[in-house]
């Protein structure tokens, strides 16, 4: 049953990050069938379905909250406008305004130490 349950939400998750892009999400539905199918025939007891399964839902998850697509503008050569969805996760860039103020540079003082 678990299984059953990645497979859907890898399909969701494609869908979601690949909206609007057919060929990409024909493709992903391919490779999600296909890597289904490879342990289709495996017994429930195998060892290696329960890590299968979850590596399935991490991808899920990854796509979904994620992937961001970008398309070209058409007035622009060097513009994409990105299609973000509700699912699409939104860092608040914190660690990219704290900069690096933990690194330790062995020694080497910083501008303000001078």
């Amino acid at each position: 049953m678990a299984a059953i349950q990645a497979y859907r939400h890898l399909l969701r998750a494609a869908r979601i990050a690949f909206e609007g892009d057919a060929r990409v999400l024909d493709a992903a539905r391919q490779q999600i069938r296909l890597g289904f199918r490879d342990r289709a025939s495996l017994p429930a007891s195998d060892p290696s379905i329960a890590p299968a399964i979850q590596h399935a839902e991490e991808v899920a998850s990854f796509l979904k909250t994620n992937v961001v697509q970008g398309k070209r503008e058409a007035s622009t050569s060097s513009t994409y406008k990105l299609r973000i969805h509700e699912h699409t996760e939104r860092g608040d860039n914190e660690s990219i305004k704290q900069g690096n103020k933990n690194a330790n540079m062995d020694g080497v003082k910083c501008c303000s130490e001078r």
